[in-house]
């Protein structure tokens, strides 16, 4: 039986705090993260720096805003996908070799398969949004007076959501439950992928989580029990910009500085795409 949508903030939050750190930092930092927001350091461009868009036109994008708004939304634990920049992660993506289907084998023949078959669709990434979300607007349309999907009101959006997760709505060739899917997905990978790829900007899935980003060495820590984890999170980018070095500071040296990273060496591990 298909669960009713909800928002993923308190579940995705339930699901993962066994893992969070014991440290008197995170709260901190999700403050400092909330205060951003507030002073509108957070809000996204379309997209940063360029003034254009690399796959969404300016409907699409305005569509696909609120439809992350809802899946992780901006509430008392801090900012929300919106201001994580997750649809400019989602337009670059789709720009690319994933949204093209470059490595997606797509030869027929065409037709249901097993959930360990996994995707078995003619369509490529960028062709699935480019349907989806057009058609999911006319459904909303249908169903609510002509009004777009980003029209509607919080509750109306979440019922929308919730009957295209069930698969109850018509978006012609592509199965609705599939694109739901697909949205989950696309919206997670932004808000936690490492800010190079356009999404998580300043971090924010981060700091949410108290993940410490990609340090490359967490050797001086291992054995340091009961001691609170204060470094704040580093970023590819970041790591880039002080040579990989190693500072060999504990994590509870005095020296950290708030809002900077330590010169501390970081892997470039980032989103599975």
């Amino acid at each position: 039986m298909t669960k009713p949508f909800a928002p993923l903030r308190r579940t995705l939050l339930k699901a993962l705090g066994a893992g969070l750190p014991a440290t008197a930092a995170t709260g901190a930092l999700v403050r400092d993260t909330v205060a951003a927001t507030e002073t509108g350091a957070s809000v996204c461009s379309a997209p940063a720096g360029s003034g254009v868009s690399h796959f969404f036109n300016e409907r699409e994008r305005i569509t696909v805003d609120a439809i992350v708004t809802r899946l992780i939304p901006n509430d008392e634990l801090g900012p929300g996908a919106k201001e994580a920049c997750v649809t400019e992660y989602l337009d670059r993506q789709l720009a690319g070799a994933w949204g093209s289907g470059d490595n997606f084998y797509r030869h027929g023949p065409f037709q249901s398969g097993t959930p360990e078959q996994g995707y078995q669709m003619a369509l490529t990434p960028a062709e699935m949004f480019r349907e989806g979300l057009s058609r999911m607007d006319a459904a909303a349309a249908r169903q609510h007076g002509g009004k777009s999907f980003s029209q509607l009101p919080a509750q109306q959006q979440d019922a929308l959501l919730t009957a295209m997760q069930k698969g109850d709505v018509d978006l012609g060739p592509l199965p609705s439950k599939v694109f739901f899917q697909l949205l989950l997905d696309g919206t997670m990978e932004g808000f936690f992928s490492d800010p190079i790829y356009g999404g998580n900007r300043d971090m924010i899935g981060w700091k949410l989580l108290g993940f410490p980003g990609v340090y490359a060495s967490y050797t001086n820590d291992i054995e340091r029990h009961n001691v609170a984890y204060v470094r704040p999170p580093m970023s590819i980018a970041m790591a880039r910009a002080v040579g990989h070095r190693h500072g060999g500071e504990p994590h509870g040296a005095s020296g950290a500085q708030p809002g900077r990273a330590p010169a501390a060496p970081a892997s470039a591990a980032g989103a599975r795409r």
